[in-house]
Parts: structure tokens; C-alpha cells; sequence
């Protein structure tokens, strides 16, 4: 939705947020559904209403459950059963400087112990907190951290004297950050950069606090939630995957077709040669971050070649997995990347100087992010920056190994379909990849990998059940379950951790001793490793491990999303008969292990990491 876009109109949406919203549901599109606690210090009923509208935006539909005014801490730890009730998949602290009680603040007579004192007094009355909600309520946490305070008593000593109010905050913030470092899936919201981003007068107006006890002020509360919606949206795997960007006034100044890849706006000659420049460097550590760089320009493939390849240009052509320099229309060629990439459209995010482009691709490929860089026909290069950093398209929540290796994963996967084209019997051409898989029951340094895949993966998922990483650490613990992970390599290189698949033992019918069916409740794949045979090497995992433990039965589930019809008949497929479907084409079926047969015939084994 425009309206909810960077750079948005923070009143338009704070007094159209009801009609926001009945347009946002009227689209009917597929969301995850989310149960969200919003547990706050200062009055909330804004912030969650406008919080509601990014996060359909984004395809999650919310249920919330909001505390009373200021209970933050008491609902949590008197265990009101209310939240209890509730089962939160997430909880948002929302708190402030104004949380901090007048008497826990530096005074000017305290020594450097006492301030200490303070600060691990007011360090444990939050950690006692998501302890509690890490350990006891297995959900998602989000804190919000401080913004410094409004006045400053010792002014320019304040923000380095340990009695300085702007220094107890600032290490708090510090100490939140170690904790968010050191606890999987605790997160946090940083208000301290937001607030000064905002403006800090601004953003703590006294007079919101003071008659409405709201902390920030109203007309900050879309930038508050904005931000709080990104972190979500990137726990449940909604994140943008890459970057389609235009060439001419894009990533350098003029037309390189025109002006000649000698005269075009780039280096350090110039001061808008430095903005193209600075611009170039910011999307170039996005693809350190594993963001997928693309090129879509309507030019000669020599001229955009010729743009990229000079001395002075940050991002070269190697940095680009692929570049569609031509003259089809560009809603065409980003779909093509899309498809070559074997990501969906909505996955992309569309960067051209043009208004007319971005008006084509944002109505033919509804879902891809088109953010607006230009007034009218006038490129804004020194905002290009600025834009797409504020818009949190691919906002990090953790960052994995196989996050910054996934450009080089998906030009192995480019160099696999190369491969492919070359061999007429697709099973020599299988074969000729030396496939090595890794399936092992869920082990320790894969869980957050685990629990990334159930909330990111789509198209390879039977049946789209999302989980937490303590959700999948404590699946993994449990005797009825069975858990399997596969992490697939072959000759191009390591694909990282691309199938998973958890089952829960069902109860002994009267009369049976013991359970002898594993029902499937997870199994999903990487779009990446589709069509290599890895399902069958999995389904040879999991019935091993049933035999083992003594099951003859398996129970597999598909439940249609308007993503997931590729595998609509994927058990079906893998030898199982259908038991039942009902209206809604949920599909129930079972495969007899008796008499198994392996399938896979192209992926040799390795063994897994002790667990």
C-alpha cells in the first residue's frame, strides 16, 4: 500500500488508520496469522491499531492482546492469566526513559558504585522479565530500547560523567545489546536510534506524556511501529530477497548510451559523481549482507557493461548474479529474474529513477516493493540512500553463515541450470553434480537455520506451520517427536541447511502396546534444491528413523496456500495413498513402511554433527 511507504505522511495514516486497515483486508490476500502481546509503559492503543496496518502490509495478520496501561512488568510476572491464556507468539515490550523511576536515575552526590548499583538494579527488573517470557512462554521478544533524555543536567558532560542521565541511559542500551547477543530470539527496537533520526525534541514532547502519557509523541508512532513491524516481519521470513535496479540516473548519473560511459556521473570528480558513488557502496554491502544484486536496464548490454566496467565504479559486473540490459519492458525482465532466480516476485525490490517504470512494475507485479526515488521526473540520488534504508526491506534480525553466502548460492544454482541444459537424460545430469546430503535429527548449530526455513520457505511446504527457534529446540527434545534437517552440497558448492521435516508419534489406538504412526506435521525444502532428489533422500531418512523406533505407519498433511501449489500432490508423488480431501482440498494420506524401497539414487550420505 503507497500510503504506508517510506516516505510516508505520519498523519494521513494516524487519521485515515481505520480505512487503512478495511482497505488492507478488503485485498483478501493469504497472510500468516500471528499472536501478538503488546506489553507497554506508556499508553498503546495507537501504537498496536497503526502497528496492525504495516503488518498486513507486510502479510502477517495480527491478533493482539494489550495490557493495561503501564502493566508491562506485572502481566508477565504475576502470571495474569489472561496472557497466559492468550499463548503469545510474540511479545512487544514497548517501554521508555519515562519507565524509569525518578528515584533510579544518577543523583549528583552518588558515587560510581551506587550508579552501578542502579544501573544492575534497573538491568535485572527487565531481564527477570524476558527470562520469563524466553523460558516459560516460548515466544519471540522484541524491546524496545531508550531514547535519551530530553534535558540534559550536566550538558555537554552529561553524555560521559557517570551521574549523567544521557550516560545511564546510553549503557543500558549497551547491556540490552549484549543481552539481545547472547539470547536467540530476543530482539531489539532501537528507539535510541529512532528518536534522534526523528528528532528528539520532537519525538519526547512533554505534553503527549504529561496529559495523554503518551511516550513517544503521536506523530512519532508510525515511525515506532514501522520499526517494530520490520523486526517482525523478518522473524516470520517476510524480508525482500533482492535488488532490481536500473542503470541510467540509478546507480550513476546520465545516460551511458547518450553521454558515453567516459561522461557519466561517477567517482570523485564531482559532488554528484560522490552521491552515485556513496549510493553504489551502500548496495554493494548488501550483497555482503546476501541480498541478491540484479540489473534491469533498458540499454545495449555493451553500453550497461561498459557503465559497470569503469576504474571508478564500486559495483562491478561480477557483483550482479545476472543483468538484463535490453529493450523488453522492465515489468517483463524483473519477472524473468524472479523466475531465473526461482524466488517470487514479491520477493523483489524494484529501484528505477523513472516514474513511468516503477508505475509498470508495481501494477504488473503486485507484491514486489517499488519504492518512489524521484519527484516526478527529477531523480533524487542524494535521498536514494536515505529511502531505501528507512523503507527496512531486508532487515537483519541474525545473521548466519549461510545468510552471507547466499549470493554465492544462488550463482551456484545459476551455474546448475547451465549444467543442466547441456545433459539430454536428466538423471546423468543429477548424477554428474556429486551430491553429499547431511540428514541427522535436529542438532544445536542448525536450530536457528531450522526455525529461519519454517518461517521463510512457501512454495516447498506442505503445510505452512511456522515455528520459533525455542519452539524447534524444544521439538528436538522431545522423545515424540521425530526430527530431520538436510544440508545438501555437490561439486559447485555447499547449499547449507535446504529440507526439513518434524513428525509427533500418535497416541496407541486401544489395544496397542505402543504408537506405531509418525504423523508429518513439517515438511518443507529451499526452492533452491528443488528437482535434485532430496525429498527422496529424506523420505529414506524418516523411514529409517521410524523402523528404528519401531513405527510402521506414516501420516503426511497438505493444506493448499496460494503458494504452495507445486507440492499439491507431492505425497501423492512419494509412493503414499490418499486417505481423505475435503472441500478446501485439504489432503490426508498414509504410506505403509512395510516393504519400503529406497528412492534416492543420487545423493550419496554423510554423517551429521554429534549432537
Amino acid at each position: 500500500m503507497r500510503e504506508l511507504e517510506f516516505p510516508f505522511d505520519p498523519n494521513e495514516i494516524l487519521k485515515r488508520k481505520k480505512q487503512l486497515r478495511r482497505r488492507l483486508l478488503e485485498k483478501g490476500e493469504t497472510r500468516i496469522k500471528k499472536r501478538i502481546a503488546i506489553l507497554g509503559g506508556s499508553t498503546t492503543h495507537d501504537i498496536m491499531l497503526v502497528l496492525e496496518l504495516f503488518l498486513l502490509n507486510d502479510g502477517i495478520e495480527p491478533e493482539f492482546y494489550e495490557c493495561e496501561y503501564g502493566k508491562y512488568w506485572e502481566d508477565v510476572m504475576f502470571d495474569n492469566p489472561e496472557l497466559r491464556d492468550f499463548g503469545p507468539e510474540l511479545v512487544y515490550i514497548h517501554t521508555s526513559l519515562r519507565n524509569i523511576p525518578e528515584t533510579a536515575f544518577p543523583a549528583l552526590p552518588d558515587t560510581k558504585e551506587a550508579v552501578e548499583e542502579k544501573l544492575a538494579e534497573r538491568m535485572n527488573h527487565f531481564t527477570v522479565l524476558w527470562d520469563k517470557l524466553l523460558t516459560e512462554y516460548h515466544c519471540a521478544v522484541i524491546q524496545d530500547n531508550f531514547e535519551k533524555p530530553y534535558y540534559r543536567l550536566l550538558g555537554n558532560m552529561d553524555g560521559w560523567d557517570f551521574r549523567g542521565r544521557t550516560h545511564f541511559a546510553a549503557e543500558l542500551n549497551r547491556r540490552f545489546g549484549a543481552y539481545a547477543q547472547t539470547h536467540e530470539n530476543f530482539y531489539i527496537n532501537d528507539v535510541d536510534w529512532l528518536s534522534a533520526d526523528y528528532g528528539l525534541s520532537r519525538w519526547d514532547d512533554p505534553s503527549y506524556w504529561h496529559m495523554y502519557k503518551y511516550s513517544p509523541a503521536v506523530p512519532a508512532i508510525p515511525y515506532l511501529a514501522k520499526s517494530a513491524a520490520a523486526i517482525i516481519k523478518a522473524v516470520y521470513g517476510k524480508n525482500k530477497k533482492a535488488l532490481v535496479l536500473d542503470l541510467d540516473n540509478t546507480l550513476w548519473g546520465g545516460i551511458v548510451g547518450d553521454d558515453g560511459p567516459e561522461n557519466i556521473e561517477i567517482g570523485m570528480e564531482t559532488g554528484m559523481a560522490e552521491i552515485y558513488t556513496e549510493f553504489q557502496r551502500y548496495l554493494k554491502a548488501h550483497k555482503d549482507l546476501g541480498i541478491l544484486l540484479t540489473v534491469d536496464s533498458k540499454n545495449e548490454m555493451e553500453n550497461a557493461l561498459a557503465g559497470l566496467s569503469r576504474e571508478d565504479s564500486v559495483l562491478r559486473p561480477e557483483d550482479f548474479l545476472l543483468i538484463k540490459a535490453n529493450w523488453e519492458p522492465k515489468d517483463r525482465n524483473a519477472l524473468a529474474i524472479a523466475q531465473e532466480l526461482n524466488i517470487g516476485s514479491d520477493a523483489l525490490v524494484f529501484v528505477d529513477d523513472n516514474p513511468a517504470e516503477r508505475h509498470i512494475v508495481r501494477e504488473q507485479l503486485p507484491g514486489a516493493a517499488v519504492p518512489d526515488i524521484s519527484e516526478g521526473q527529477t531523480p533524487l540520488p542524494e535521498q536514494y540512500v536515505r529511502i531505501l534504508d528507512r523503507s527496512q526491506f531486508f532487515e537483519p534480525v541474525r545473521i548466519s553463515g549461510d545468510d552471507l553466502r547466499r549470493g554465492e548460492m544462488y550463482a551456484q544454482n545459476l551455474k546448475r541450470k547451465a549444467a543442466e541444459a547441456s545433459f539430454a537424460d536428466y538423471g546423468d545430469y543429477l548424477r554428474s553434480l556429486k551430491m553429499e546430503a547431511e540428514i541427522a535429527a535436529f542438532a544445536p548449530m542448525y536450530m536457528g537455520r531450522i526455525a529461519q526455513l519454517t518461517n521463510k520457505s512457501n512454495q516447498f511446504n506442505l503445510t505452512t506451520r511456522r515455528f520459533t527457534q525455542p519452539e524447534i529446540e524444544e521439538m528436538a527434545q522431545d522423545s515424540r517427536y521425530v526430527t530431520l534437517y538436510g544440508r545438501l552440497s555437490d561439486k559447485f558448492g555447499d547449499n547449507g541447511v535446504v529440507a526439513v521435516t518434524a513428525g509427533r508419534l500418535l497416541e496407541p489406538e486401544a489395544g496397542q502396546e505402543a504408537a506405531d504412526t509418525l504423523d508429518i506435521f513439517l515438511w518443507l525444502m529451499s526452492c533452491r534444491v528443488l528437482k535434485r532428489g532430496m525429498e527422496d533422500a529424506m523420505l529414506d531418512a524418516l523411514a529409517v528413523t521410524c523402523r528404528k523406533r519401531g513405527l510402521r505407519r506414516l501420516v503426511g498433511h497438505y493444506y493448499p496456500t496460494a503458494k504452495n501449489r507445486m507440492v499439491k500432490d507431492f505425497y501423492q508423488e512419494m509412493g503414499f495413498t490418499l486417505l481423505s480431501e475435503d472441500e478446501e482440498g485439504n489432503k490426508t494420506y498414509e504410506l505403509l513402511l512395510s516393504g519400503y524401497q529406497d528412492r534416492n539414487q543420487a545423493i550419496s550420505l554423510r554423517e551429521g554433527p554429534e549432537t
